[in-house]
């Protein structure tokens, strides 16, 4: 099986006037092609910087990361702004939906971005209905659940048919029983899309449910089940 994320030696400096802070020290490992994995770590411990740098949200000062074949940490803006729109759909915690646009509209923002005009609404139609949203194509945001508003982002996630999938605390804003489905709908996205899956959570029983558990500390892996 060949590996989707190769990250050597990952480092992220902040430098806050004279201060400098070391977010990831030097973070290495690989993520298969298929494969669902969770990120945990305590708060400060570099997750959502580790994120940031999968998603190409922000390059490393330094180090080498590989998405999907394809040489990411010295690309400039453009570059990164065109492959995370190409190779990674995100999910979030607050759904990040725009409240004015239908359910059909948010789906579609990946493809118009894309520059896609010929069945784009034919695919975000499609994605809405991979998540079980086809009667609620034209409810705005205020007009749905919480849980049919992550089903939408989920859509949104899967509709350019990205290598990978993140999910920044997927089930935080929703109650136990609706996180759950949530997470089932991820993971059953994950067999039948084949779609790689990275969950970055809190939570140990979303994490009992991927295939491996990162873990970081201080900026460093901290280990791995």
């Amino acid at each position: 099986m060949t590996n989707v994320i190769e990250a050597h030696d990952l480092r992220k400096i902040y430098k806050m006037g004279e201060v400098e802070v070391h977010a990831l020290r030097g973070v290495s490992f690989a993520i298969a092609r298929g494969e669902v994995v969770s990120i945990m770590g305590p708060s400060g411990s570099g997750k959502s910087t580790l994120m940031n740098t999968l998603g190409c949200l922000d390059r490393p000062t330094s180090g080498e990361y590989w998405l999907d074949g394809e040489a990411v940490a010295s690309l400039n803006d453009d570059q990164l702004a065109d492959i995370r729109n190409r190779k990674v759909g995100f999910v979030f915690q607050s759904f990040n939906l725009l409240s004015r646009q239908t359910a059909i509209t948010n789906v579609e923002l990946p493809l118009r971005y894309s520059g896609m005009k010929e069945g784009r609404r034919e695919r975000a139609m499609e994605a809405l209905r991979a998540v079980g949203l086809e009667d609620r194509m034209t409810h705005r945001p205020y007009e749905l659940s919480g849980g049919q508003q992550q089903r939408v982002a989920i859509a949104r996630a899967i509709v350019n048919n990205p290598a990978i999938i993140m999910a920044d605390e997927p089930t935080g804003n929703l109650d136990s029983k609706v996180g759950q489905e949530i997470m089932n709908l991820l993971l059953n996205l994950n067999k039948e899309l084949g779609t790689t899956l990275i969950i970055v959570t809190h939570d140990p029983k979303i994490a009992e449910q991927t295939q491996r558990v990162i873990r970081l500390r201080d900026g460093v892996l901290d280990g791995e089940s």
